[in-house]
């Protein structure tokens, strides 16, 4: 079976895109059939795995806005993982979609006809734009889990609460068997005590399960876009592209176990902690 997982945070600059190209990467070494869908108007997965967006006719948004087999939209990329791509035209789905009935299905109905297809996947990773509109309210629809990339930073600590809302109402409304997988601290500078405390007061307060091991700060993961590459691919045998291997595999036995009811997420910070 297909597991559907959706990689979130309101908050930019959290390492999602990254994430989703390396997790991608990493579960096609594992000898996975994988899937990624470019949710994000400004193409960066894309872009980072040496596709110009300019250069496309069609996209996911011609997917989900004009009815276009998604099949026809699929790229195999040199990674060794599949792309549904973004164009920056995906700017207007949230308004073309705003008032189209069901419009919370939309990328779940569309995942369903590539099911139906010749190209069966092991895994989908969603990587989201960095809001909580449409978009990302249809991409957890379609979720089996969520995972959510956290700096490990205050500034990037607020928004988490207010995911977990968007999470609840999910449940609540589009899909009751939505699981939040837990939190993947990324950007991780170990040695300081900030990023430590900010990493523990995140699980603590919201009894999130924490996902290991953290993603370093490295420069070659900004190095590995300009190549249209992920790091496993530019930089194999770093700590970064090691990380990813190990949170990989940590995601193929999670995606084993049994699944939980459905419940409301604990969202209310405790005094002190940040808002």
């Amino acid at each position: 079976m297909t597991t559907t997982l959706a990689i979130a945070n309101q908050k930019g600059g959290v390492a999602k895109t990254t994430t989703v190209a390396s997790v991608g990467a990493a579960l096609a070494e594992l000898g996975h059939s994988v899937l990624l869908v470019d949710l994000d108007p400004q193409a960066c997965l894309t872009f980072s795995l040496g596709i110009d967006p300019e250069d496309l006719d069609t996209s996911i948004h011609h997917v989900l806005t004009k009815g276009v087999d998604p099949a026809e939209v699929v790229i195999e990329t040199d990674d060794g993982v599949d792309l549904m791509p973004a164009t920056i035209e995906l700017a207007r789905a949230e308004a073309d979609l705003l008032t189209r009935t069901g419009r919370e299905h939309v990328i779940r109905a569309a995942l369903e006809t590539l099911g139906e297809s010749d190209r069966p996947y092991d895994w989908v990773l969603l990587d989201c734009p960095p809001s909580l509109g449409v978009l990302t309210v249809a991409a957890l629809t379609a979720a089996d889990g969520v995972l959510i990339p956290l700096q490990c930073e205050t500034l990037s600590h607020r928004g988490v609460g207010q995911l977990l809302d968007t999470v609840h109402d999910v449940r609540r409304f589009t899909n009751r068997t939505l699981e939040v997988w837990g939190v993947l601290p990324t950007l991780y500078d170990g040695r300081t005590n900030h990023a430590r405390t900010v990493l523990e007061t995140i699980s603590d307060t919201y009894d999130l399960e924490v996902l290991g091991p953290p993603i370093p700060k490295t420069i070659k993961f900004a190095e590995a876009p300009a190549a249209g590459r992920s790091i496993l691919s530019t930089s194999r045998s770093s700590k970064g592209a090691q990380a990813y291997r190990e949170v990989a595999a940590n995601l193929i036995v999670r995606s084993q176990r049994p699944r939980k009811p459905a419940g409301r997420t604990k969202v209310a910070p405790r005094r002190g902690a940040a808002q």
